[in-house]
């Protein structure tokens, strides 16, 4: 079994008595993995963040970081983490690099790495311009860099790539997986965008209303959903949609010329398509939904426990 770097037993919290924000969550965060936190708004991401970090106190000792309670480790913890949990605190009349130096003396860090962490980031040639005129791409590439600078073994994230335009989440992204594969950073990253999650995490939780609906890999969650739900484009879908509703699941009209089902698995697919052209269907696209997107929708809808 891999070492995990974040682990969670029974942890729980609560802004006021009626509802709890996080419930029993045990999670299981492999060193050297890119995790992936997801769930809808106000599901306990952020939360579950801020007692990550200590934002929050722990008082209940339900979590280690490198296989410590991070109550035993304060304030020591810190150098050994990155953490980008809030709005960053950029100062904009400051050029980018010296940005990075006056959070190095604020920490006591050595300065040494500075033009390095700026490379790794993508900013050295941007390093003498003034944050303010960073895009906000750049911005979030340099809160990452602050980061960095203590050189974590763990880095956390909540929603970096919120509000970036399309080039601006691939960057993230690209920058996040070049830290994990070729600096060894463990990152823990919340966030909503189910796509870019699908792209760059090896392992997911997905939690929703402060439970954790599910925990593992991607292929393991594959595994999970044996049911495989397709989308057909073919003339007279309403009256396929009656033809098969009484030997399919979940026959639902999509829109005048499309309808969704939910077959047993992928391999009946082509005897599925066979069957149709068979019977005189005029079959123009066949669409399989199973992704991550169809599994996070059916994990938090409230009809899996």
């Amino acid at each position: 079994m891999p070492e995990n770097i974040i682990q969670t037993s029974g942890l729980n919290f609560r802004y006021s008595k009626k509802r709890p924000a996080i419930e029993n969550l045990n999670l299981n965060v492999p060193k050297g993995s890119i995790y992936g936190f997801l769930g809808p708004n106000g599901a306990g991401k952020s939360t579950t963040m801020r007692l990550l970090t200590g934002i929050i106190p722990d008082d209940s000792n339900a979590i280690s970081l490198f296989g410590k309670l991070i109550n035993e480790q304060m304030p020591d913890m810190f150098s050994r983490i990155g953490a980008l949990v809030e709005s960053p605190a950029l100062y904009l009349h400051l050029s980018g690099k010296d940005n990075l130096k006056y959070i190095a003396r604020i920490k006591g860090i050595s300065e040494s790495r500075i033009d390095e962490i700026l490379k790794i980031v993508e900013l050295y040639d941007a390093r003498n311009r003034k944050a303010k005129a960073y895009s906000l791409g750049m911005k979030q590439r340099l809160a990452i860099a602050m980061a960095l600078l203590s050189e974590p073994e763990l880095l956390l994230l909540d929603e970096p790539v919120n509000g970036l335009d399309p080039a601006g989440i691939v960057e993230i992204r690209m920058l996040l997986v070049k830290l994990n594969q070729e600096h060894g950073v463990s990152i823990f990253v919340s966030s909503h965008l189910l796509s870019e999650i699908e792209k760059m995490c090896t392992h997911i939780g997905i939690i929703a209303k402060g439970k954790l609906r599910f925990e593992g890999s991607m292929a393991q969650l594959s595994s999970q959903f044996s049911k495989c739900r397709v989308s057909l484009t073919l003339s007279d879908a309403a009256v396929w949609k009656d033809k098969l509703s009484g030997t399919y699941s979940e026959v639902e009209m999509i829109s005048a010329d499309k309808l969704s089902l939910l077959l047993p698995d992928k391999d009946s697919i082509p005897g599925f398509m066979q069957k149709l052209l068979s019977e005189g269907a005029k079959l123009y696209e066949v669409k399989i939904q199973d992704g991550l997107e169809e599994w996070f929708m059916e994990l938090t809808s409230g009809k899996i426990d």
